[in-house]
């Protein structure tokens, strides 16, 4: 083949911005053979395009070869150009099954179009039916769902099915008995699969336990690909933590963190964690409920640190410290 030129290196890898390429992947996309002047042409090429201010490239630093394709970038004008402000995202939260109101922050917090809302939960405490009640208050959003609780070997998940069919106010399909949704059997990559403009929910992304860093990644490409949409994902959540399993690094792509603990033996609890935009402030508030049948949440009322034992579940009399009556051991109290 005649020796390979610059710009044609230089198109291909304006279209894979963002991604990591190697001198191997290279040679293979071009079809140069050993023999080839441009087995060596190409690293030249790559060096090249790795220096000066307007570097395409740049060295992963790893010290293997491999080069992170750099994202091009326009400045943006911010005054002196039409503009259309956009509304808030019209999603709604999760309601009461006997009184039909939200939860009454929903009133006080502003979603925007490209929002991640983060929903770590403690296992079997109600962040699947959280997750299921959005889905289901925003069904003529035509909301996108994926991951593990929706279906396994590419098979509808039994327990999704039994919770669409108890969750009977709903309508799920339209006038042609069509979905009002759509489900997507994916259980990795879910960046990739995200559908732009739309409320995509993620429940759950499972991470290798020895990365659980990389959701901070994960987060950042679902924020990249989801467009005016808005994505909501669930991740597991350890006992009397303050974050879902990655610690810090779930909290910086996420524009809302509602987290879900155990509260008593048969209620759950849902916490306010980060919040990006609110009206008034609500970081901290404390809401707890009953779950009927998986799928009905029951008695939603907000709560707050009991005044007797400082939510510790325990107060000092004397020498000797005993469960704490007044919030029945929980830490809390009706507010």
């Amino acid at each position: 083949m005649s020796e390979i030129q610059t710009a044609e290196v230089r198109d291909y890898l304006l279209r894979i911005q963002g991604r990591e390429v190697d001198l191997t992947q290279l040679r293979k996309e071009f079809g140069i053979a050993q023999e080839d002047k441009s087995w060596d042409g190409i690293r030249n090429i790559m060096y090249q395009l790795a220096e000066g201010r307007g570097r395409l490239v740049r060295p992963s630093g790893r010290r293997d070869g491999v080069y992170i394709v750099i994202k091009q970038v326009k400045p943006l004008k911010v005054f002196g150009e039409p503009r259309d402000k956009k509304p808030p995202f019209p999603i709604k939260f999760p309601k009461d099954y006997d009184t039909e109101m939200e939860f009454s922050f929903a009133q006080d917090i502003v979603i925007r179009s490209g929002d991640c809302i983060l929903l770590p939960g403690e296992s079997n405490w109600g962040k699947t039916t959280l997750a299921m009640q959005i889905c289901g208050e925003n069904i003529d959003l035509n909301p996108i769902l994926m991951g593990n609780e929706f279906s396994r070997n590419n098979k509808l998940a039994e327990r999704f099915l039994d919770r669409l069919t108890r969750m009977d106010w709903i309508q799920w399909t339209n006038g042609d008995g069509q979905d009002k949704f759509t489900l997507l059997p994916v259980h990795s990559e879910y960046p990739e699969y995200i559908v732009p403009d739309r409320l995509n929910i993620l429940d759950w992304v499972r991470l290798d336990p020895n990365r659980l860093y990389e959701i901070e990644g994960v987060m950042d490409a679902i924020k990249e690909n989801i467009g005016d949409g808005v994505a909501v994902v669930v991740i597991q959540k350890g006992e009397g933590t303050e974050a879902g399993r990655g610690g810090q690094f779930t909290h910086d792509f996420a524009d809302l963190e509602l987290l879900v603990d155990r509260h008593s033996r048969f209620e759950s609890r849902l916490t306010i964690g980060k919040v990006k935009e609110s009206i008034s402030p609500v970081t901290g508030r404390t809401w707890a409920f009953e779950i009927e049948k998986g799928v009905k949440l029951h008695n939603v009322r907000e709560i707050v640190q009991c005044p007797s034992c400082y939510g510790k579940k325990w107060k000092k009399i004397g020498i000797s410290n005993i469960p704490c009556d007044d919030c029945k051991r929980t830490g809390f109290i009706d507010k």
